[in-house]
């Protein structure tokens, strides 16, 4: 099949004659062929190329194929010149290596409707001795796979893209990343403004107009986003007419309005009725179409588990060819991966609002009026993805003016865990209100994180009785943290060993145990202002750090118990004296654990931030989420500040009183000396019925040493404390008993009243309220 026709050797045969078999077969082939002489001039092609290059043979043979475009203005000319420059280049390089090579283009189909995928094959033809004598050029269409491929690749590159994250807005911004300018010059994602909240859109199509809020768009040559850049002339050269975050109005017969309406995606053409009535109504986009040379414009819903989100609008600009049928499903394709994606993201954003409300409804708000510490809590969610979680402060009014401050973690995201923390906070506001030690507070708690785990199924029987099983690494400790085999902080000022961190995690004491899926963390504190002493207890929470008033910054040495939920460990109580002005620092482990830093670090850097002089407890509590948490935590950040004041001697009367019945009009005599002293005569005659009942009550049922004692603060209580652990009862005397009235009387006077236990005994106490007050 020699197109040049070669002088014949000897002995090879007749050529083959015009209108011969091999001629016909040449010509007739439904594959285009041509034979290039080694130079890269056309020798001869069969009818399918001239038909696909839209010439005839006798304006073909004898040019280069960068000369083809020349003088003529059929579909040759849609190719790119490049792709001729190419060809001529392979020619040539087969002529001289004789080895086949392979170019693959993307060229407009003759009748101009639809863009087609071709294969071009250049091999070597070769003479009877062995020479090479010509290049033949066949072009195979391969549209189709052409199209599955790179249905594929936009396909892949959208599952590794898109949804990646769960913000509605970043999901958005992955699709347009993932098709512009691949697949489109213009893409925008618009969606309805409750997508943006967490709302659940309604089912099915959305007739009539709509209203939509532009998520993310894109456009080749422009910035995404709402930056607009400047073109050579120096005018605006915005992304779209509406930039991303604002909102737009579709009209009811604009294309997004129809596509949201049926739920079906529609191409359209530059041209089309349809968008020449929508560019007519709405001026700006008519101009920003005609300005950028809209070709053709693709609109696809955006709907997943049956719900409308919103619209894609893809848009072809310039010389790009329109949307083909099957681009149109690849869009499809593409959105509804996408869709799925943005629901997902929606649903996060719904739950993480609602876990965040009901976190924002727990966590206490405003702190409660109490005279012995000034107190000032922050509290930072977590990054978008890691969600809500669990962490929680309180700062609890406890009788005799002293105050609890507490600082808890659950473990885990979400609405569960925000449940858990609202349990666990009211169990220990419940027993605070007992005035129960720490490490019994602490116990208590414990078993009720055992007792939920249990119901939940988390434990079995025995498992549940014990608390843990032997054999799993401390779920608690940091990555990489190794268990520690040194003591903890011995209250002093910040080392730079490694075992800070560890300690200061709590971690120490619990290598070989687990437990359920219920599982927190718990500081409990109780500063005393007329002693200034405050009592501590944790349960596997950091240490808490203090700057002391001479500027100096320690962390507590407050013994690391378990985690809540272990059971089987008891906990400790250490007792600290803190001078007036002490900054008390309680906070929860996201404020020191960072993928950035290790926990030494963190610690180190709280305490330069808690040492810098001059800030007061709100600027403060600022100044340490802003140095530690600049790069946004993985983890929920609870940060509690408390400094400490003292009520003065002036506040506190103190008297021991003998075990004899005859002492109680003594007890009498001296509280009213005081209250005369404080200014306080309209209180005489009720202090003197509470202290009357009071001292008889431990008289009687107690033992001594016994002693009064009147605390004028914000209220004026009154206190008897004697060795006894018995603990007084309410109860309704009846008519004719002569005893059993002393406490209903105190319950009536007081405003309240209850009962403490110590160490040393026990103290009945109860308040009135200042007059005025």
């Amino acid at each position: 099949m020699s197109a040049a026709r070669p002088e014949q050797a000897p002995g090879e045969g007749p050529p083959p004659e015009p209108g011969s078999l091999t001629e016909r077969a040449f010509e007739q082939s439904p594959v285009p062929w041509m034979l290039c002489a080694p130079d890269g001039r056309l020798l001869r092609l069969n009818q399918a190329m001239a038909e696909l290059a839209e010439l005839t043979e006798a304006q073909l043979v004898g040019r280069l194929p960068t000369e083809l475009q020349q003088g003529h203005n059929g579909a040759i000319n849609l190719v790119d010149s490049s792709v001729f420059e190419e060809s001529t280049r392979l020619i040539q390089e087969v002529a001289a290596t004789g080895t086949p090579r392979t170019l693959e283009t993307y060229v407009q189909a003759p009748a101009g409707l639809e863009a087609q995928a071709w294969e071009v094959r250049y091999s070597p033809v070769h003479g009877a001795g062995g020479a090479l004598e010509a290049v033949a050029v066949t072009a195979v269409d391969f549209t189709e796979q052409f199209v599955a491929r790179q249905r594929l690749g936009l396909l892949n590159a959208a599952a590794a893209g898109i949804g990646a994250s769960l913000d509605v807005t970043r999901t958005a911004q992955d699709l347009v990343d993932v098709t512009v300018p691949g697949f489109a010059d213009f893409v925008s994602v618009d969606l309805l403004d409750g997508v943006f909240q967490g709302e659940e859109p309604a089912a099915g199509p959305l007739p009539g107009p709509v209203l939509l809020r532009r998520a993310a768009q894109a456009r080749t040559g422009a910035s995404s986003g709402t930056t607009p850049l400047a073109d050579p002339s120096g005018e605006r050269n915005s992304v779209g007419v509406v930039e991303a975050g604002e909102r737009g109005s579709y009209p009811l017969d604009s294309p997004p309005a129809r596509c949201l309406a049926t739920g079906r995606s529609a191409r359209y053409a530059a041209g089309d009725p349809v968008l020449d009535s929508w560019f007519a109504a709405d001026t700006a986009r008519g101009e920003w179409a005609r300005g950028h040379g809209l070709v053709s414009l693709l609109t696809v819903p955006v709907t997943a588990r049956e719900t409308t989100l919103g619209v894609v609008i893809l848009v072809r600009l310039g010389a790009a060819v329109p949307f083909s049928p099957d681009e149109q499903s690849i869009a499809e394709e593409l959105v509804a991966h996408a869709a799925i994606c943005l629901d997902n993201a929606r649903r996060f954003t719904r739950e993480r609002t609602t876990a965040l409300t009901l976190q924002h409804s727990l966590l206490q708000q405003r702190p409660p009026r109490q005279a012995a510490v000034e107190v000032a809590a922050r509290y930072l969610p977590a990054s978008g993805q890691a969600g809500v979680g669990g962490d929680w402060y309180d700062v609890i009014p406890l009788s005799g003016t002293r105050v609890a401050l507490v600082v808890g973690d659950v473990t885990g995201h979400g609405l569960h865990a925000s449940v858990t923390m609202a349990r666990l906070r009211t169990a220990v506001r419940t027993l605070a209100d007992v005035d129960l030690p720490p490490d019994e507070l602490l116990s208590h708690l414990d078993d009720l994180v055992i007792s939920l785990n249990a119901e939940a199924g988390a434990y079995g029987p025995e498992d549940a009785a014990y608390g843990g099983l032997p054999g799993s690494a401390n779920p608690f400790a940091p990555p990489g943290t190794p268990t520690p085999t040194g003591e903890g902080l011995g209250g002093g000022q910040v080392p730079g060993a490694s075992a800070l961190g560890a300690s200061a995690l709590g971690s120490s004491t619990l290598d070989g145990l687990v437990f359920g899926d219920i599982g927190a963390t718990c500081l409990y504190a109780v500063y005393d202002p007329i002693a200034r002493r405050v009592a501590l207890a944790r349960a596997g929470h950091p240490v808490p750090a203090v700057r002391l008033p001479d500027g100096r910054v320690e962390f507590l040495d407050v013994p690391a118990g378990p985690p809540l939920g272990l059971g089987g460990l008891a906990f400790e109580t250490a007792e600290v004296d803190l001078p007036e002005g002490s900054l008390l620092a309680l906070y929860t482990d996201g404020l020191i654990e960072s993928r950035h830093r290790d926990v030494d670090e963190s610690l180190r850097l709280l305490a330069a931030t808690l040492a810098e002089p001059g800030q007061d407890v709100p600027a403060t509590g600022e100044r340490v989420l802003r140095v530690l948490t600049r790069h946004r935590p993985e983890d929920d950040v609870a940060l509690l500040l408390a400094r400490t004041r003292a009520l003065g001697a002036d506040q506190v009367a103190d008297w021991e009183i003998d075990p004899d019945p005859a002492c109680v009009a003594d007890a009498r005599r001296l509280a009213a000396r005081q209250l005369a002293h404080w200014g306080l005569d309209d209180l005489v005659f009720v202090t003197e019925l509470v202290v009357s009942e009071l001292v008889t009550n431990a008289i009687r049922h107690g033992r001594p040493p016994i002693r009064l004692r009147l605390i004028r603060d914000s209220a004026l209580t009154c206190e008897v404390s004697d060795s006894s652990s018995t603990a007084p009862h309410l109860r309704r005397a009846r008519t004719m008993e002569e005893g059993g009235r002393g406490l209903m009387l105190v319950a009536q006077c007081a405003t309240r009243w209850g009962t403490r236990h110590s160490a040393d005994g026990k103290t009945i106490w109860a308040e009135q309220a200042l007059p005025g007050a």
